[in-house]
């Protein structure tokens, strides 16, 4: 039996371990294979283990039988290329369908979800170059690629990141970090200066006491055991010296500390409000991918942790290293070789804050990480509080707060294991010095080098030495924490918004409300949500967007909103590209009604007037007048200054609905949007809904998204969209009478039966393929 090679161009590196014995066994001799894809549905969208290959002869299907088996029983099922064979796919609320045609008969199928996306689309595009190349005869021209600079896995022209570089973790935070602070501080650069000067001088003040000690000792105390008599002028000299000082230090340490406490205080503050402002800017992309819990605590804890370390700790170290300075110069100045003896253990001190501060970098950023978890379950579990209780979820929820506790707890005691030696390690080496002076200092009286006074002055000397240098040693953790908290800080700020303010804005004076789509293109990460899309909305027109879930209506509305940007193409107000228009002054012609209202803790009032902060009350009156919602708030205790809980809490879902639509009616916006506006209510709150949209659509360009196509009887013209792309458009009555997708999706609404939407828009595609083939 001859060996078969298996030939692995770059799309197909990696292949898992489980398949590359089943496909080595399965391939012909010299056969190639160029392609792979993961197929993780069954028929039945159970998840499963299958493969379809791609080799220069033919299409395979590896379908095992008992993927948990050592030597599964596996079926193969080959495709060999012929001129009629086409491979399409189709997606439908995210999972996708890849469909295998012969003559326009669909001869096999497979289901994947999301993550095999980005590899879908080079699979298919592999697949029409070897149908090509067995039609023409001519080969597959190489793909081309180029190495990772970093890993040097080769790349494709697709790949915008390399697979192996992408799970790579953050590099730790750097002492550095703390350094890009000083764009805060900057404003208070001449406070922050003369509370240095007097950190100085009250440095220098704390200094003379035991200066003062030595001719206290040599001048009057050893001399009047010998007989000699006490001069009291020189000892209330020196004691006044020693009360001026200790009052002189007092004071200018109280002016320090509470100048920089001040400035510290401003800096914490304008850290959190530039990083807020930050984060308001960013688009809706960043915040898909972050937990609320950790934003908050980011913005919450880790810059209450900076403040405390720049009013406080930076403060001690700050002292601390003056202290030692001042101090060492001193010593130096009274004995040379004494000072020599006092400052031997400061190399292994070094030593240590070298080898612990680099572990401590690492687990005070795992320890910021591991509290965010509890944030998050947090942030969950508390604005979820009723569906807990409805399911009776508590003892759940709080097996999870104590696992994520839990695990915080053991990440702390990790570094609390490194830091419990570290500290009296360095308080033994203080005391190994002290050892030393004590025997060197004794060894040089006992040869008449130096006196008891400069010992005693050494003594005081050292004590302030080594206790400054022992706090300072024990800094290097609250350094570690702020420069952990500084980076998680610094990884907001230095997002870059997808949706960037223009560089040169163009300023609208009236807009009429004329939306342009021109070949829009989007993706969401790997997923290509909107495709070569357009579209014109004139100005007052009504626009309904009809389509399955995950057919991109939701999607073309944020395009519109520009919550996010078009990848491709262009969306233009008025003829001006919204690109070129000032974020908020674009937004404030668009009014948002969403199927889920999101109201604010506040009055009644405050949250119609959202989006009017100036408006009078009789505006916000005549707003929920219109809105239909006048009645019921005046029923209320307190009428429009009723408080209305945390997400609308106390209020049902069409009163909700109805404060949302008189937010919409009192900015009296150009441009409509409405997303699923009565989905989620009963029909007599729908019909008060929809008399309160009635005011608030006429004489407005409106984009009505709705799964209940009766709710469209009004829009002029009906948009139908499947897969990011628009397949039919026209009013009610022309798209039942041309019985397309629309007319069999009324019909099924009609009849209260479920119809797939996906087959009716999948042989359309194929029949319009075949047109313009």
């Amino acid at each position: 039996m001859n060996s078969k090679i298996l030939h692995l161009t770059p799309s197909s590196r990696l292949l898992p371990n489980f398949w590359q014995s089943i496909v080595q066994s399965h391939l012909e001799n010299a056969e190639e294979l160029k392609a792979w894809l993961e197929i993780n549905l069954d028929e039945q969208l159970h998840f499963t283990e299958h493969l379809l290959l791609i080799t220069n002869r033919r299409l395979v299907y590896f379908c095992p039988d008992k993927t948990h088996a050592d030597i599964p029983n596996v079926s193969v099922y080959e495709y060999a290329y012929q001129p009629d064979l086409k491979l399409l796919q189709h997606d439908h609320a995210g999972v996708y369908r890849l469909e295998l045609f012969e003559h326009n008969l669909r001869i096999a199928s497979w289901c994947y979800t999301l993550t095999s996306d980005t590899s879908s689309a080079r699979f298919i595009k592999q697949f029409e170059q070897q149908c090509t190349s067995f039609i023409t005869g001519k080969p597959v021209p190489a793909e081309a690629t180029e190495p990772c600079p970093k890993c040097r896995y080769p790349l494709t022209a697709e790949q915008d990141e390399c697979p192996q570089c992408s799970s790579e973790i953050d590099t730790p935070p750097s002492t550095w970090t703390l350094f890009r602070l000083w764009r805060f501080a900057k404003p208070y650069q001449w406070q922050l200066l003369a509370g240095f000067l007097l950190m100085l001088a009250s440095t220098a003040a704390t200094l003379v006491p035991p200066y003062l000690t030595i001719p206290l000792m040599d001048k009057v105390l050893i001399p009047y055991q010998n007989g000699v008599p006490i001069d009291t002028d020189l000892v209330a000299l020196l004691l006044g010296g020693l009360l001026g000082s200790a009052l002189l230090a007092w004071s200018l340490g109280w002016s320090k500390t509470y100048i920089l406490a001040l400035v510290s205080e401003r800096i914490g503050a304008d850290l959190r409000t530039i990083t807020y402002d930050h984060l308001l800017k960013l688009s809706l992309e960043y915040f898909g991918g972050k937990r609320t819990g950790d934003l908050m605590a980011r913005i919450g804890s880790e810059s209450d942790r900076i403040c405390v370390f720049l009013s406080l700790h930076l403060l001690d170290f700050a002292t601390d290293v003056l202290m030692i300075i001042m101090t060492a110069a001193i010593l130096v100045s009274i004995n040379p070789e004494l000072a020599l003896v006092t400052l031997l253990p400061l190399p292994f001190i070094a030593w240590m804050i070298h080898i612990v501060r680099d572990k401590l970098r690492t687990g005070f950023e795992k320890i910021d990480r591991v509290w965010s978890e509890v944030s998050n379950v947090l942030a969950d579990t508390i604005p979820g509080i009723r569906v807990v209780k409805a399911f009776a979820q508590e003892a759940r929820e709080s097996s999870r707060f104590r696992e994520a506790n839990q695990h915080n707890l053991a990440v702390n005691d990790r570094i609390n294991k490194i830091w419990s030696l570290f500290s009296p390690s360095v308080t033994l080496l203080t005391e190994i010095g002290l050892l030393l002076v004590w025997a060197f200092g004794i060894w040089q009286i006992s040869k008449d080098e130096i006196s008891v006074g400069i010992l005693t002055a050494f003594l005081a000397y050292i004590s302030r030495f080594y206790t400054r240098l022992d706090s300072m040693s024990r800094i290097v953790s609250v350094t570690q924490k702020a420069a952990s908290g500084a980076k998680r800080i610094f990884d907001i700020l230095d997002h870059v918004s997808s949706v960037p303010e223009p560089s040169n804005p163009v300023h609208l004076d009236k807009v009429s409300g004329k939306i342009e789509i021109r070949s829009a293109g989007f993706r969401y990460g790997n997923r290509t949500v909107i495709k070569d899309l357009n579209l014109t909305i004139e100005p007052g027109e009504m626009i309904g967007l009809v389509g399955h879930s995950g057919s991109g209506k939701s999607t073309l509305v944020n395009l519109m909103c520009r919550f996010y940007d078009v990848s491709t193409g262009s969306i233009s107000l008025d003829g001006v590209n919204i690109r070129s228009l000032p974020i908020s002054e674009y937004r404030r012609n668009i009014g948002l009604v969403l199927q889920e209202p999101f109201l604010f803790f506040g009055s009644i009032a405050e949250n119609i007037a959202y989006g009017k902060p100036d408006a009078t009350r009789a505006e916000i009156i005549a707003a929920a007048r219109a809105a239909h919602a006048h009645e019921f708030i005046l029923r209320l205790p307190h009428g429009y200054d009723s408080l209305v809980g945390e997400r609308g809490h106390g209020l049902s879902g069409g009163e909700r609905q109805r404060i949302s639509i008189a937010r919409a009616l009192l900015i009296d916006p150009r441009i409509l949007i409405l997303d699923e506006a009565t989905a989620s209510v009963d029909t007599e709150t729908e019909k008060e809904i929809q008399k309160a949209l009635d005011n608030l659509v006429h004489g407005r360009t409106t984009i009505a998204i709705a799964h209940r196509l009766s709710t469209l009887h009004k829009a002029n013209r009906l948009v139908v969209m499947d897969q990011g792309q628009i397949v039919e458009i026209g009013n009610h009555d022309e798209l039942m009478a041309s019985e397309g997708a629309y007319y069999r999706l009324y019909q099924a609404q009609a009849r209260n039966v479920d119809t797939d939407l996906d087959d009716v828009i999948s042989n359309e595609t194929i029949a319009n393929k075949e047109a313009s083939a």
